[in-house]
C-alpha cells in the first residue's frame, strides 16, 4: 500500500501541472482573440489554485488509481463570451485545440527531460509504471509519469465530439455539423463513460501509445 501511495504522489504532481497548463492555454488563446473573461476570473494563470475542480481533479483520479478502475479528471472549463470574438466559429476552434496542443508540448518537454536526467544519472532501464512496484528512481518515474499523462490528455481531448476540444475543432472546420454536435453534446458524458468502460476508448487511443512509443525511443 505504500508502494502504491507513493506512485499515486508521482503520479498526481504531473496531472495537475498537465491540467492547470492546458486550461491556461485556453485562457491565453482566448484572451490573445480579445476575450478577457477567463483573465478577470483569474484563469490566465499557471497556478494550479484556478484551476482544480476538487472533484474531477482530486476526488475522481485518486479513487480511480487506487481502485484500479477507469481513471476520469478533469479540471474547471474556461469561459469564453463568444461575443467578445470577432470570428467566433474559427477563434473557438483556435481556442479549443490551444488545450491539447499544450499537452503535446509538455509531452515533449517531459521526453528532453527524461532523456538529459536518464544520461546526467546513467540510467539504463526506464522505471515500469506499476502502482506496487518499489520506487527506486522517484524523479524519473514522474517524467515518464508525465510523458504519458500529456500524450494522452493531448489525444483524449481531441477525440471528434462535444464537449472535449476535438468537438469544439470538429465545428470550427465543419460549422454545418454544429446542430449534430449539439444533439451529441446532450450526452457527451454518458458516451465518454460508455467508451471508457467498454474498452472502445483504448482503441481509439492506439495513435496516443503510438507516440509514446516514438518519444521514448529517444530516451
Amino acid at each position: 500500500m505504500a508502494e502504491k501511495l507513493s506512485t499515486l504522489v508521482l503520479w498526481m504532481v504531473p496531472f495537475i501541472f498537465s491540467l492547470s497548463f492546458h486550461e491556461f492555454a485556453h485562457a491565453w488563446v482566448a484572451r490573445y482573440f480579445g476575450d478577457n473573461t477567463a483573465e478577470m476570473m483569474g484563469r490566465v494563470s499557471m497556478n494550479p489554485k484556478a484551476h482544480i475542480d476538487p472533484i474531477g481533479t482530486i476526488a475522481f483520479p485518486v479513487i480511480g488509481f487506487l481502485t484500479g478502475f477507469p481513471i476520469i479528471g478533469w479540471a474547471k472549463p474556461v469561459p469564453v463570451n463568444s461575443r467578445n470574438l470577432k470570428n467566433p466559429i474559427k477563434q473557438n476552434m483556435w481556442i479549443a485545440a490551444a488545450g491539447p496542443a499544450s499537452n503535446l508540448l509538455l509531452a515533449i518537454a517531459f521526453t528532453i527531460c527524461l532523456a538529459i536526467y536518464t544520461q546526467v544519472s546513467h540510467i539504463n532501464t526506464l522505471p515500469t509504471l506499476s502502482m506496487t512496484a518499489p520506487q527506486s528512481n522517484p524523479i524519473a518515474m514522474m517524467l515518464l509519469f508525465g510523458v504519458y499523462l500529456n500524450v494522452l490528455l493531448a489525444f483524449f481531448n481531441l477525440l471528434p465530439m462535444p464537449p472535449l476540444d476535438g468537438g469544439h475543432v470538429l465545428r470550427g472546420l465543419i460549422p454545418s455539423l454544429s446542430p449534430q454536435l449539439d444533439l451529441i453534446e446532450r450526452y457527451g458524458f454518458i458516451i465518454l463513460l460508455l467508451l471508457l468502460y467498454t474498452g472502445i476508448l483504448r482503441i481509439l487511443l492506439i495513435p496516443a501509445f503510438l507516440i509514446i512509443q516514438l518519444l521514448l525511443s529517444f530516451v
